[in-house]
């Protein structure tokens, strides 16, 4: 049996901590001796953690300029003060903090892997290093990197180069539990059978972009479509979003939910889901969408097309600005049989995303590597 890490920051709400969850549940318990370990101990997902799965964390809180702190001291001695053990297999399954962490790793025989989910950029994805000559030099360390997307990977490959064992692998949904979740009854909010009902799941930070969705829908309101928009989510934006909703009358219009920890049921009873993001990696919102057969308008960003097709054949892709998302959703709304038919072209490219399927991909991977 080999002895596998898997490092993140925390197991909070984001899409990659998810499917991290995700992954490590269904790994082969005859196979691997899997550690889960976080910096910070953290996030609702940890509850969705196997008992069998072994969980540790180095702080039990997030504190302030922790990537300051980090950047003190060297890869190699993070590793020997925080990680410590010995494992055949370190993963580290986001940018930043963790990847730099275990590229100190000091044992010659333990094989690593770094998973990147999103797009490499100057201003925010080096921030954790002391130089973007260090961040090459950390990933350079690994034996695969893993990316959730071929555009994420041509980002990497923009930014620092084809470093060796650059690979594309999709992240893991759990399908099964998602359809089954869906089935529940959404007490707490009564979607209006009179009008459309769009939905969209993210945090409410600036990268989602929920005020140029509400933009959006005052001005699919001023042209005369009935509709209602309910986001699921949290974020630092709430209050200003808030303030947007109040000052642009639309309180009985656009409604914040907050986070919920069995969003599927709210998607599988919407008419359409909206994505607005400046950027994603592999878009988990998404994804979840396609397979609960609910149609996607998205603007286009990372992993989009691999998902809904290079010429919109299983959702609607639009440019990465308010105009063509906003001409996206009326298409799509002014037609009820082509709404009808993207719906069932989603349910049809969900079937593409079974855990069954992104798992083995991901255990032969690690064999690979282990042998």
């Amino acid at each position: 049996m080999k002895k596998v890490l898997f490092f993140i920051d925390t197991l909070g709400h984001g899409g990659a901590e998810k499917v991290l969850v995700n992954l490590v549940n269904r790994l082969d318990r005859d196979k691997y001796d899997i550690t889960l370990m976080t910096i910070f101990d953290e996030g609702v997902n940890r509850k969705y953690l196997y008992d069998d799965i072994k969980y540790k964390y180095i702080f039990k809180n997030v504190f302030r300029g922790n990537v300051m702190f980090f950047k003190l001291f060297t890869p190699k001695w993070l590793y020997k003060h925080f990680v410590r053990e010995r494992y055949d297999l370190v993963v580290s399954y986001l940018e930043g903090n963790t990847t730099r962490i275990l590229s100190g790793c000091p044992f010659t025989d333990t094989k690593k892997l770094a998973w990147v989910h999103i797009e490499m950029d100057e201003k925010t994805r080096f921030y954790p290093y002391r130089s973007k000559k260090e961040c090459k030099a950390c990933y350079d360390k690994f034996d695969r990197i893993v990316c959730v997307s071929n555009t994420v990977k041509d980002s990497f490959v923009y930014q620092l180069g084809e470093l060796k064992g650059l690979c594309v692998k999709y992240n893991t949904v759990d399908s099964d539990h998602i359809k089954k979740c869906a089935e529940e009854k959404t007490e707490d909010i009564n979607f209006d059978p009179e009008c459309i009902n769009i939905i969209s799941v993210g945090r409410l930070i600036e990268q989602k972009s929920y005020k140029r969705l509400l933009s959006v829908l005052k001005n699919l309101i001023y042209k005369g479509f009935n509709v209602k928009l309910y986001i699921i989510g949290e974020g630092s934006q709430r209050n200003m979003l808030e303030r947007y909703i109040a000052s642009n009358d639309l309180s009985d219009k656009a409604f914040l939910i907050g986070f919920k920890d069995n969003p599927w049921k709210y998607v599988s009873k919407a008419d359409l889901f909206v994505c607005s993001s400046r950027s994603e990696g592999f878009s988990t919102a998404v994804t979840e969408a396609l397979i609960l057969g609910v149609p996607v308008v998205t603007t286009r960003c990372s992993g989009m097309t691999e998902m809904l097709g290079e010429n919109n054949e299983y959702g609607i892709i639009t440019k990465n600005n308010e105009d063509s998302l906003q001409k996206g959703i009326e298409y799509i709304l002014s037609d009820k049989e082509l709404l009808k038919s993207y719906a069932q072209k989603a349910a049809i490219r969900g079937e593409r995303f079974k855990a069954s399927e992104t798992v083995k991909a991901v255990e032969k991977m690690m064999d690979e590597v282990m042998s």
